[in-house]
């Protein structure tokens, strides 16, 4: 480590700052640390990130150009140009994209990307979500799979989600689209239309099982595997 680093880290020990290895953890010349914050090795901070008191930033994370309120965990994850609310956690594996501004107590899990996007508090996206281009809600719950389509393939489009909906797993939400308070989307759903508040909205195929359809195929020749 080059001694810029050093007295760079150094700096941040004298202030409060804990470091399970200082050796092996990267921080700007700008970056600005609370006292509490615990910072795992792998860790890179980077520009003018602002990182509150009583933090955990879990190992090999990069935050660049971010504001992290009090007591946000971020582990195993890349946050850049957004903020994250007091008490949130994220990660492992999450994305946290530009002008994003997550709310407090909210839940960005695992594999879960977020850009362009405002989360009200108290949410959960708990994991293999997209949100992008969307202003959501408070205590909005998103099930697994879960994608705001925001892209059709010339224009980004925005949807708005309202607080206290919930979105089924494996649905797909195309913008623009408005999902109105205390909606329920049911899983597997792709929904194009706005939902009304407090309603139940149900997109997807009516199940049909063919009886004894195996029987019916082509015989295939055997493998030769």
């Amino acid at each position: 480590m080059n001694p810029e680093q050093i007295l760079i880290n150094e700096r941040h020990i004298e202030n409060g700052v804990r470091f399970i290895d200082a050796e092996a953890t990267y921080i700007g010349a700008d970056v600005k640390i609370g006292r509490g914050t615990l910072v795992y090795p792998g860790v890179h901070l980077e520009g003018n990130t602002v990182i509150g008191e009583n933090c955990e930033i879990g190992p090999c994370s990069r935050i660049k150009d971010a504001v992290l309120n009090d007591c946000v965990t971020l582990t195993h994850s890349v946050a850049y140009e957004c903020e994250i609310g007091k008490g949130t956690n994220v990660g492992p594996f999450a994305y946290v994209r530009p002008n994003t501004q997550i709310g407090e107590n909210v839940k960005v899990g695992d594999f879960v990307e977020v850009k362009n996007s405002v989360i009200g508090n108290n949410t959960k996206i708990p994991h293999l979500t997209y949100v992008g281009d969307s202003d959501v809600g408070e205590r909005v719950n998103f099930g697994c799979g879960s994608v705001t389509v925001n892209y059709d393939g010339k224009e980004k489009h925005r949807s708005n989600i309202g607080d206290g909906a919930f979105v089924g797993c494996n649905s797909n939400l195309v913008s623009p689209v408005n999902v109105g308070e205390g909606a329920y989307i049911a899983a597997g759903s792709t929904i194009t239309d706005d939902v009304p508040p407090e309603s139940l909205s149900i997109a997807r195929a009516r199940q049909v099982n063919k009886d004894t359809w195996k029987d019916k195929r082509p015989k295939q020749p055997p493998s030769n595997q």
